[in-house]
């Protein structure tokens, strides 16, 4: 498999076999580039089973106009629904992401999807889990944030003559505040 082709299996309910769906770097940006279809794989990330057409179009909707899906009118509701059913999701369902029974009004999202998950949110997919606490971005902003208290914490204590800071040489001050980070730096892009 080349880096730019991501491959998923495929599972139908109703028959046992299996079919490998690929997708180029190029065909996922492409079904990306369409906010409402962003939407609708965001509605649908953490949705399980069959879902209403009707229920997407409405909170797609929703989303489109900062609203909740109570207080969004007819013709917002509609300006997303045909979009979606005419071109979106038959365009999602084609490349293998959902499957969407269009006279039922019904969609289901494949596995093919948790590929373009990725793309949409890196670092959240099933796979990522398991090294979570080793790469956690939040880990790494509390260790800056921590280094920034304590660097202006030194600073300040030393500028303003405050014991036990004043003490401390102006310059020594300077080089611990900045080995701190130069520290964190170095740890952060080799952990």
């Amino acid at each position: 498999m080349s880096a730019t082709t991501q491959q998923v299996k495929e599972q139908s309910p109703t028959i046992d076999t299996s079919a490998s769906v690929e997708l180029g770097e190029d065909q996922v940006y492409h079904l990306l580039q369409n906010e409402r279809r962003r939407n609708v794989l965001r509605y649908l990330h953490d949705v399980e089973g069959k879902v209403s057409m009707r229920d997407i179009a409405e909170q797609v909707a929703a989303w489109e106009n900062d609203s909740t899906v109570q207080a969004i009118t007819s013709s917002e509701r509609q300006r997303v629904y045909i979009p979606l059913y005419q071109s979106h999701l038959p365009k999602l369902d084609e490349e293998g992401i959902i499957e969407y029974d269009q006279s039922r009004g019904t969609v289901r999202k494949t596995d093919a999807a948790d590929v373009l998950y990725e793309y949409l949110e890196p670092g959240t997919s099933d796979d990522d889990v398991e090294g979570e606490d080793e790469h956690n971005p939040t880990r790494w902003e509390r260790y800056y944030l921590g280094a920034s208290g304590l660097g202006a914490t030194l600073l300040a204590g030393s500028t303003l003559g405050l014991s036990p800071f004043s003490l401390l040489p102006h310059g020594s001050v300077g080089l611990a505040i900045l080995g701190m980070f130069w520290t964190l730096t170095l740890g952060h892009r080799f952990a």
